[in-house]
């Protein structure tokens, strides 16, 4: 990396850039729960209207087109962590400000480690980037793409059931 000169306006950019990732992790969290609770309740309410036989399919396409729906929300909140991962210090992906790299190390190896870190404000940005970059990835990659899957399953849902409840009526009336 290159030299970096020290400055509140880096410490300002990265603690701002930080802040705006954990907002955006709490609300793909809010988005993905109302998600998991729409599809639940439409689920409980749909489970009635299985012994009609009119909306018998329609019904089971939306129930399990809701099922889906609930794990992908449920997979966008599950936290990800590697619970065997031992760190290593020089491997440039090595993230030692995120809790999940460290949990594993006893306090005298993460102090180490944060000494060196620390040594030089080199180190000190260069750490802080590859968190803010790792924060990105993590909400782009596992967050938000399962949250906008669910949202998808559910429109889908939707859409399939109300279709499908249209054909059954358009069939009845010509057949």
């Amino acid at each position: 990396m290159t030299p970096i000169n020290p400055g509140t306006h880096l410490d300002h950019l990265l603690r701002q850039t930080r802040m705006h990732h954990v907002q955006l992790s709490s609300m793909a969290d809010v988005k993905a729960n109302i998600m998991l609770t729409l599809a639940a309740v439409v689920t409980t309410f749909s489970i009635g209207y299985l012994s009609d036989p009119v909306l018998r399919w329609p019904v089971v396409v939306l129930i399990l087109f809701c099922v889906v729906t609930v794990f992908f929300a449920a997979y966008a909140v599950m936290p990800k962590l590697d619970f065997d991962f031992q760190p290593e210090t020089k491997n440039p992906d090595c993230n030692i400000l995120f809790f999940g790299n460290f949990m594993n190390l006893d306090y005298e190896a993460f102090r180490d480690i944060m000494e060196e870190v620390m040594a030089s404000s080199e180190n000190t940005y260069e750490a802080q980037i590859r968190e803010v970059y790792e924060l990105g990835v993590y909400l782009g990659h596992q967050k938000y793409r399962y949250v906008r899957l669910a949202y998808l399953t559910f429109i889908g849902g939707l859409v399939s059931s109300g279709l499908m409840l249209i054909g059954v009526e358009v069939f009845k009336f010509w057949g």
